[in-house]
This record gives structure tokens, sequence and C-alpha cells, in this order.
């Protein structure tokens, strides 16, 4: 019987022992803090800014004087004037066709034509002196009327076998060579005149109001970093009914650095200021469920967050344009948004150069 009373006893504090010990480290738990530290995050303020209003679009350039050279008549080549990527004058022979058939033919209309002035010059001297019938000297003058047209008509023809240059300019590649057979509008080459360029695009049709010729538009290309200054040239009398877009041209001068052809991007100042609420680019965390902010609040413990759906515009200099779900003045967080949730409390850093280590 003393034997089961002594192990009770043992039992008993041992058990004791036991629950003493968890009951003092379930205090210490309940007595801790676990609220997770607060987040060090850079944080701007929204700011109002007067933007100018800007409409962005896409062209291609092209000369302003440009053709493509092609001959109006079939014929063999026999002499070509010029070389590929030559600068050449207005009016300057470029090509020749075989014109020996019409040379030929120039030089008997010019013989028909002196007899038919000789024989008119002697009727009308005898026509005065009433020494031949009116109707022999009619003959000759239409004889002399049908001469020069005749020589005319064959002059004609020997410009048709010359291409000339219909205005200064450079050629391109020539795709034809001197012996070629060819057929008439066989293309032969182009000629551009690079100092004057221009650019045709188009915009919606919702925002003719604000557009009118001479309104300054910057011009870029892949083949340079550098924009060029254009000029609102041309506007669209219509709308294309297929796109409801309005077809609109720019003039901009000629440089090195633009060719005729290359893609073009456009953005025309409509010279009209608006007021915009802006927050840097890095402020705004972009989701399936919306563009978000985290927008800072402060109450008795200090600051946290709450995200907030906003609608964004366009970026210019590292700053996004907020359209609604902001007002200027509002904090928010604009580096370190990875880290923060509903309700995150949070350390405000005025600059986000620690962030960028």
């Amino acid at each position: 019987m003393r034997a089961y009373l002594t192990v009770a006893v043992l039992l008993l504090v041992i058990f004791g022992g036991i629950s003493g010990y968890l009951y003092n480290k379930f205090s210490i738990l309940a007595g801790t803090d676990f609220t997770p530290p607060p987040v060090t995050v850079a944080v701007a303020t929204a700011r109002e800014e007067s933007w100018p209003s800007t409409l962005r679009a896409v062209g291609t350039l092209r000369a302003a004087r440009g053709v493509n050279l092609a001959t109006e008549t079939a014929g063999e080549i026999i002499a070509i004037d010029i070389e590929s990527g030559q600068r050449v004058e207005a009016g300057q022979l470029l090509l020749t066709l075989n014109d020996s058939i019409e040379q030929a033919s120039r030089q008997r209309a010019r013989a028909n034509l002196v007899l038919a002035q000789q024989l008119y010059q002697r009727d009308a001297s005898l026509i005065e002196q009433q020494s031949i019938p009116q109707s022999q000297y009619d003959r000759s003058r239409a004889d002399l009327d049908a001469a020069i047209a005749s020589l005319a008509e064959i002059e004609a023809q020997l410009d048709n076998k010359r291409i000339v240059a219909p205005f200064a300019g450079t050629v391109g590649i020539i795709e034809v060579k001197r012996g070629d057979y060819i057929q008439t509008g066989t293309p032969i080459s182009t000629l551009q005149d690079l100092s004057e360029l221009e650019v045709n695009f188009s915009v919606p049709a919702r925002h003719f109001p604000q557009l009118r010729a001479g309104l300054p538009v910057s011009v870029q290309t892949a083949s340079s970093e550098r924009s060029f200054s254009a000029t609102l040239q041309a506007i669209d009398v219509t709308v294309d009914p297929g796109t409801r877009n309005l077809a609109l041209r720019a003039s901009l001068p000629g440089s090195d650095a633009l060719l005729p052809g290359m893609f073009a991007q456009l953005v025309i100042d409509l010279q009209q200021a608006s007021q915009v609420v802006t927050l840097p680019e890095t402020a705004v965390s972009y989701s399936i469920q919306g563009d978000t902010v985290f927008v800072v609040e402060e109450d008795e413990q200090g600051l946290l967050v709450t995200p907030r759906v906003v609608q964004t515009g366009e970026v210019r200099a590292g700053r996004i344009a907020i359209r609604s779900g902001l007002q200027a003045g509002e904090r928010v967080a604009s580096v370190g948004q990875n880290k923060l949730y509903r309700g995150a409390r949070i350390v405000a850093e005025t600059s986000p150069a620690a962030f960028t280590q």
C-alpha cells in the first residue's frame, strides 16, 4: 500500500512540474506581439501638372517630289547617261531608246515643211495679183499646216524615245542596262527630291476638331535617335468609312538620316494644355485586376497603406498621368510595393535611392 502511495506522489509531482512548465511557456507566448514589423518604402505625393495635349500616330515618309521613271513607248536602249545614286538637274537626259526611224521621219518631215512653205509663199504672192484661184491658195495654206503638224508629231515621238528628269533630285538604282529591249511602262529607276519630305498618317476622326494646319509635329524613326520637327500641312476632307480614320500629311525638311518609305512615329502638339494628376511611373502596380497604387494613410499607431485601383494615362519623363481614382496631394508608395498588402504598416522614405542598391 505504501508503494502505491509513493508512486502516486511521484506521478503527481512529475505531472505538476510539466503542467507548470507548459503554463509558463504559453503565458510567455500569449504576451508576445506577432505583428509584422513596418515595411520601409519610398513615398511620393500626387501632384497636379499642366501637360501639353498631344496626339500620337504612325506614318510613312515620302519625298514631296518623287516619281518612278518608266518609258511611254517600247524600244531598245542605246544610251544611259546617268549612274545609280547620281544627282541630276531638271531636264537632264537620263536614257535614250533607238530612234533611228524617227530621226529619218523627221528629216522627211522637215523637207516636206520646206516645200510647203515655198509653195505657200509663192501662192500668197500670186493670190495678191489674182493670178491663181482662191482654192489653190487655200490648199497651199492647208498643206503648210499639215507639214507643221506632221513635224510636231515626229518631234513628240522622238521625245518619247528619251527619258529626262522632270525635276532636280537623286536617281535610285537603275534597273535596266544598255542593249535591253523594254516595253511600255517598264520600270527604269526612281527619282526622289530628298530636300523636302512628307509624312502620310491617319488619326481617329474624333480628333478632327482639335486639328488644324500649321500644328507642330515631332517625327522619330528607327534610323536615328533624333526627333525631327515637322509641320501639319494638310487634313483630308473625308473620313475613311472602313476605319473611321482621318488622313493627314505633315511636311519636314530633308535630312541625311531620313529616306522615303521609312516608318515614322509622330507626336502632334495640339497646343492645348490640360491639368492632370501625376505620379512617378514606379508607383503604379499593373495586374489583371487593374492598375493599383498603395495609398498612404495615418492613424494613431502610425502609417499604413491601402491598395486602390486607378485609371492611368500616358507617361512622360518618368511620370504617369492618373485619370481617376486619386487626388492631388495624396501620398502613395512609389518603391517597394511588392512587400505591401492591405493594412500593412510602413516607414516612409522620401528618397528611393536606398532601394536601388
